[in-house]
């Protein structure tokens, strides 16, 4: 694998983030159907992390999640605002590169 040893221990901190996550989501439940708790606490994480890691995140399909959603009016990015950011350094990381023949 050619991870670093500061890339490895950077992922299974976010793991062990994301297991912390989990189990608060879980301990809003009260067995069987979920909560409103929990979805309001699934609401907090989309708003933070997008859909599609809410659903990696607290093991619920991303279907579910969007229906929650839609039935409670709550209102998704179409992406992270994090994402923005990221996509502009990678565009000038790219033209950096470019500028000397690399891509």
């Amino acid at each position: 694998m050619g991870y670093t040893k500061t890339k490895l221990m950077t992922k299974m901190l976010a793991e062990e983030f994301n297991e912390e996550k989990l189990y608060s989501f879980k301990s809003y439940g009260e067995g069987g159907r979920y909560t409103q708790r929990q979805k309001d606490y699934a609401f907090k994480l989309i708003e933070e992390y997008g859909i599609r890691a809410t659903a990696r995140i607290l093991k619920v399909q991303r279907r579910t999640l969007q229906w929650w959603c839609r039935e409670h009016y709550v209102w998704v990015k179409r992406c992270p605002s994090w994402i923005y950011g990221w996509a502009e350094r990678r565009r000038k990381r790219r033209a950096f590169w470019q500028r000397r023949g690399y891509c």
